[in-house]
């Protein structure tokens, strides 16, 4: 089949022809379902977690339709009727092929970089597909060559962007070859995590009118920023509470008696004997799965991992869901799409130091000021839910008019 001339272009000022051929795609075992099938194509992993969001939408609102996302990494074990495979090679033939095999009813790519080979094969196919919230600026060849952007583009069915910034620059460089539109961005998802509603009755008389705050998915390089914060935050509220979920629950008994021993803190662990009383002043709370407790108990919450690992182990919209107020650090790791949606509306606090998350801490004790930022995360909350729900709308009309066309 020969290359639209666009393509040819691409691959030849980006270098991507191969002596030899393509390299080789993958090996994917899995077969292809019966029944409609969606591909939602995730270059990068930032935006996963909103993809798989969108994938859930999809096969709620279309019992009968799987989703096929291409992704790098996948959370496992995969939802129900939404299928994982490795990201195809850009080649025009692997993806040719990988199309040929799956045979998807409706295409999108969801952030990351434009990626003409996907872009043209999909159309080439007859799936014209969504481009939603792609990585701004696009690739240089793209950038640096009108035509070559007005080609490529014109392939989409549609453009959905979060803002007008962003449509303006893929307007210009469509040419007006595809349709922008400004949506927002897309949700991660807000399914508030459940608690045992006896244990948090019984836990809040304990508490009664104590001021909270908790440090979730805390890793032990942080925990000295985290012990430092709370003895700023103390001299603001002298009975102020702790609760410090770690990121390793084993460690619970070991960072309990260090916190005891070397901070001088008056400490209770969850997972242990010692009861939480009102002169306790950290709460290691080291059991698994009651994390809807914490966060429904806490109105701030700081994200562990964000600091000094790897970026935050916990999506953020977790506890906003739940109305707690999000501190984070500088390093986003997975969820800096959200914390960036997040961040744009106000609706989180980022600190880059133990001096720092303190006053943070000590600032939102504020009840108003807590509640100003989880009424603005709800707002964001709220608003990606109905971007998710409009971009599955469109990706079922297009199942739609596939099957209906002769």
């Amino acid at each position: 089949m020969r290359r639209p001339l666009g393509l040819a272009l691409y691959l030849a000022l980006t270098a991507r022809r191969r002596i030899g051929g393509a390299a080789p795609a993958l090996p994917d075992p899995q077969a292809r379902p019966k029944g409609p099938l969606v591909w939602l194509h995730v270059p990068q992993g930032h935006t996963l977690p909103a993809a798989v969001e969108l994938a859930r939408r999809i096969v709620e609102e279309r019992p009968a339709a799987h989703v096929l996302v291409t992704a790098a990494e996948f959370p496992a074990p995969p939802p129900r009727r939404i299928l994982h495979a490795p990201l195809p090679v850009s080649d025009p033939a692997e993806m040719a092929a990988f199309l040929a095999r799956w045979q998807p009813d409706a295409a999108a790519q969801i952030g990351g970089a434009i990626d003409p080979v996907m872009l043209c094969a999909a159309a080439t196919a007859g799936l014209p597909p969504l481009l939603v919230q792609p990585q701004l600026p696009a690739p240089p060849p793209l950038r640096w060559i009108p035509w070559l952007s007005r080609t490529v583009l014109g392939h989409v069915a549609r453009i959905l962007v979060p803002d007008e910034t962003a449509a303006r620059t893929l307007r210009r460089m469509s040419g007006g070859a595809a349709q922008v539109q400004v949506v927002g961005r897309l949700g991660e998802g807000s399914v508030a995590l459940p608690c045992n509603e006896a244990e948090r009755e019984a836990m809040a008389q304990t508490l009664h009118t104590r001021p909270i705050w908790l440090a979730v998915q805390v890793p032990e390089a942080e925990l000295p920023l985290v012990a430092e914060a709370h003895r700023a935050a103390l001299r603001l509220a002298h009975r102020l509470l702790l609760i410090l979920v770690p990121e390793d629950p084993a460690r619970g008994a070991a960072i309990a008696a260090h916190l005891a021993a070397s901070e001088g803190w008056t400490v209770a662990q969850r997972n242990g004997e010692g009861d939480l009383e009102p002169e306790t002043e950290v709460y290691v709370a080291d059991t698994e799965g009651e994390l809807g407790l914490w966060y429904r108990l806490a109105p701030i919450t700081y994200l562990g991992g964000s600091l000094l690992g790897p970026g935050c182990l916990r999506p953020p919209f977790e506890p906003a869901a739940l109305g707690s107020a999000v501190i984070h650090g500088p390093q986003a790791g997975a969820h800096g799409a959200a914390l960036a949606s997040l961040s744009e509306a106000r609706a989180v606090r980022e600190v880059r130091s133990a001096a720092e998350l303190g006053d943070a801490v000590g600032d939102l004790l504020s009840p108003d000021r807590a509640a100003l930022l989880a009424h603005n995360a709800w707002a964001v909350t709220s608003n990606g839910a109905d971007v998710t729900d409009a971009v599955a709308g469109l990706l079922l009309q297009a199942v739609d008019a596939r099957k209906a066309a002769p």
